[in-house]
């Protein structure tokens, strides 16, 4: 009985074909067919919940203007840092004028991160 369920899974299994697997990409930007394009597009921005229509009323000098006067209030109260160098708390200032206007640059000592604020000149 076994003899036989042998010979038969082996000729059934000899009926099997396998072929080889082939990656296709589908992207047009990995090589696949650049009719891919206009379809991928509209199907990332249907599944994108961000507009960009609030940045057109956006005024960027009131913003600037805005966060250099929160800068000065918060951390010099309310007057320009003096020239040099100076720490507070944990960030160190290094003050300098150059032909941009009042330049700031901010070290948070513990983590190392740096800023640079540049004010105008008026």
């Amino acid at each position: 009985m076994k003899r036989i369920l042998l010979i038969l899974f082996l000729c059934a299994s000899s009926y099997g074909f396998g072929q080889q697997l082939v990656y296709k990409p589908i992207n047009s930007a990995f090589g696949g067919d650049p009719f891919n394009y206009t379809w991928l597009l509209s199907s990332a921005n249907a599944q994108n919940p961000f507009s960009d229509s609030g940045i057109d009323g956006l005024d960027l000098d009131a913003l600037n203007s805005s966060l250099d006067s929160q800068l000065l209030q918060n951390q010099f109260g309310g007057e320009l840092p003096p020239l040099g160098s100076s720490t507070n708390g944990s960030l160190a200032f290094d003050v300098f004028e150059s032909t941009d206007g009042l330049v700031i640059n901010i070290l948070d000592i513990f983590t190392g991160e740096q800023s640079q604020i540049i004010i105008p000149q008026q």
